[in-house]
């Protein structure tokens, strides 16, 4: 279906009394207050793919590569489940990406490694590295981390390295009798992989960034701070404080408050664009035996946000997903912005609500485009797109999985910002898509 049949996005009652409204957002909630709905050109209607993968706007073209079942250049099989995904700069005007897999031990297949090489014998989930040619063509492919729980986001550093997630919290002690998902170590942590990490790295779990339900996470360069989201409908918003700037083995973990509103329910009850002053508590126990951190952080208050799902850094502000956030269960964009001082706690909106299926379904993996547009991968049932957001608020479809129902996932710019690349989760596909950028209308 293309973006020029599709029905765009109506933000009923966002500005109300006492609504603050950043500056580049007041003519756009001027609009909504006068019932008229969002539209946004975009690139302009999507153009049926004869190849049945991808549908682009015109002038926009892809290549695919590293398949799932694909020889890889360590001699192992591409695994399947591609999840989130970054773009470093490599040498030689190479693009090194670095790409998750969502695997459970149970799974058939998975990420291979010697049991020596792997966090957990039992476990499938890792990611690869992928050296892709200022062509756009896949040079080299390998293993870089293995032996870990359901692979689903995670997040670049600004020294050039990618934190991968565990997005489940089993331990031992959860085990069942013959159950095909067992583990021998505890689960629920953040991993390492620097880009430049040539075949499989250690994996050491950064225990002090949390165990929890683990999605994603986004680092401001200017601090050091690593912010986090949790894959739960009860999940919170966190923010980790290293105690060195670059280094994540040790720091303060803490939980997002919104000031005058403690245990706040955000998936519903909040208008578009208005901000709420913020304090962060802090969590005691970050690696607790049981799934205990947000138990923790919402009795001291913390805020709860509806499946946090991706998370990127870009104009100096944090932009997140809540899955089935909203009134409508559809999903939300949140938009944090954080504090100049360090008594000041920052400040949070909500950017964007789906109203239905058919506008947003279920935003998953969030990315900054170089020109500051956002991007999102849809998640949800039937046909999955990748939605842009303007600076404005203003959505649009710029991609539609035209293979299959699988979600979008993974979607990241090289290094000089004139490639996307991007995941159809299953079976694994990642697409690096070029094209006229600088032509998008509002």
């Amino acid at each position: 279906m293309s973006f020029s049949r599709r029905r765009f996005l109506t933000l009923a009652g966002a500005t109300t009394a006492g609504t603050v409204l950043a500056s580049p957002l007041q003519m756009l909630y001027a609009r909504v207050a006068n019932g008229q709905t969002i539209l946004a050109e975009g690139y302009g209607p999507l153009i049926s793919d004869p190849n049945g993968l991808l549908d682009l706007p015109r002038g926009f073209q892809y290549r695919a590569f590293s398949r799932v079942g694909d020889r890889m250049s360590d001699g192992r099989l591409v695994p399947d489940r591609h999840d989130g995904m970054a773009a470093f700069p490599g040498p030689q005007n190479t693009t090194i990406l670095v790409r998750n897999h969502e695997h459970s031990p149970g799974d058939p297949t998975g990420v291979e490694a010697p049991d020596n090489l792997k966090y957990d014998p039992t476990n499938k989930g890792g990611t690869t590295t992928l050296i892709v040619g200022a062509n756009r063509k896949l040079i080299r492919d390998y293993a870089s981390l293995a032996g870990t729980y359901r692979n689903c986001a995670g997040g670049v550093t600004p020294w050039n390295s990618w934190i991968s997630c565990e997005e489940n919290t089993s331990t031992p002690a959860t085990n069942r009798p013959g159950n095909a998902n067992n583990v021998t170590k505890r689960h629920g942590y953040n991993f390492e992989v620097p880009s430049l990490a040539d075949g499989l790295v250690n994996p050491e779990p950064l225990i002090a960034m949390g165990r929890f339900n683990h999605e994603a996470v986004a680092i401001d360069p200017r601090t050091g701070i690593v912010y986090e989201t949790e894959d739960r409908g009860d999940g919170l918003f966190y923010r980790f404080i290293p105690r060195q700037p670059g280094n994540l083995t040790s720091g303060v973990l803490e939980a997002l408050r919104i000031q005058g509103r403690p245990q706040a329910i955000t998936k519903v009850g909040f208008p578009v664009g208005q901000k709420f002053a913020v304090d962060w508590v802090r969590i005691e126990d970050p690696d607790p035996a049981t799934d205990s951190v947000r138990v923790e952080g919402f009795t001291k208050g913390a805020a709860q946000f509806s499946r946090g799902e991706g998370a990127w850094f870009g104009n100096n502000e944090v932009y997140f997903t809540c899955t089935n956030g909203g009134v409508a269960g559809f999903g939300q964009v949140w938009r944090y912005i954080p504090g100049t001082t360090s008594q000041d706690g920052g400040t949070i909106e909500l950017f964007v609500e789906s109203p239905s299926q058919e506008v947003l379904d279920f935003p998953d993996n969030i990315v900054v485009a170089p020109f500051n547009d956002l991007f999102l991968c849809e998640d949800g049932q039937g046909e999955q797109f990748v939605r842009g957001v303007t600076s404005q608020g203003e959505l649009y479809s710029f991609a539609r999985n035209a293979l299959n129902t699988s979600e979008f996932a993974g979607a990241c710019f090289s290094p000089n910002g004139q490639t996307m690349f991007l995941n159809i989760y299953r079976p694994g596909i990642t697409f690096a898509i070029w094209g006229p950028w600088n032509s998008r209308k509002s």
